[in-house]
């Protein structure tokens, strides 16, 4: 298989010239003393084309083979060699995989606002979006998963458990890598805890998360306005309305039905 990259890096070139070189005058003294001060008396440490893969070393499919297999760190530090390095270890689609790989997730969704989001894949990376509801606590949360409390805290940046009553949701801190395994993470830069994670959603995704809200919203504001209707049709407070729409299964024409019955059999009371 031929390589898909022709151009030398000017740090590279050098290096193949000297190659080259030593190959070609390998027979006179001159060259065997060369060949020594390189190696220091260590045959294996010679630089020579029978030893070394210098041809590789230019060629982008086998960089992005090799750079695919590194770790997030050793993966930063190849792109600091030369230029060709540089260009190949910066690829996106690398990044997503070496920074997959560890966790075995599925996916990973998003754009970093900064370079620096690739140089650590650590757990610390990784936080779980939790949809605040009325009773939660930051206590009760930490329970739920496992968690510490000063570490939910500090992931969203919090100074006092009253710092919950302002927010939608709360990130909680990853505790083993288990639940990493074949999800999907969204790479996003969390207002209230001005931090940027892989973010996993228990719903599936941010937009059924955004949905169920908005269903939930709707549904309770539609809720108020047929109890509201109730209230002046029946003329009673709101306890009776919510009262005679949970009997009907939350019909209104069956809560007016059921309303109307009761009337009937007060008057029909009174006057016996």
């Amino acid at each position: 298989m031929g390589c898909c990259c022709e151009e030398e890096d000017d740090i590279l070139q050098p290096l193949r010239q000297q190659t080259l070189t030593l190959h070609s005058s390998s027979s006179s003294s001159s060259s065997s003393s060369m060949l020594s001060a390189v190696a220091g008396d260590d045959s294996s440490a010679i630089i020579s084309p029978m030893n070394s893969n210098f041809e590789a070393l230019i060629c982008k499919d086998i960089l992005r083979t090799i750079f695919e297999k590194l770790p997030v760190t050793d993966l930063a530090r190849s792109a600091c060699v030369c230029r060709l390095w540089s260009s190949v270890a910066s690829d996106r689609e690398i990044h997503v995989r070496v920074f997959k790989s560890p966790w075995k997730l599925k996916d990973l969704i998003g754009k970093p606002s900064s370079g620096s989001f690739w140089r650590d894949n650590s757990l610390t990376r990784f936080a779980i979006s939790h949809r605040l509801v009325h009773g939660d606590t930051v206590a009760s949360l930490a329970v739920k998963y496992s968690v510490q409390v000063t570490d939910i805290k500090r992931l969203n940046n919090m100074i006092s458990d009253h710092g919950i009553h302002s927010r939608d949701r709360l990130l909680i801190p990853v505790n083993t890598p288990n639940i990493l395994i074949d999800g999907t993470c969204y790479i996003e830069l969390d207002a209230h805890a001005k931090r940027e994670v892989a973010v996993l959603y228990p719903e599936g995704s941010p937009e059924k998360m955004a949905t169920r809200v908005l269903n939930k919203v709707t549904s309770e504001r539609g809720k108020r306005r047929v109890i509201d209707s109730l209230r002046r049709c029946m003329q009673v407070d709101d306890g009776t309305a919510q009262y005679y729409l949970s009997l009907s299964n939350g019909d209104p024409r069956g809560a007016l039905m059921e309303f109307s019955e009761d009337v009937r059999w007060e008057r029909q009371t009174r006057l016996t």
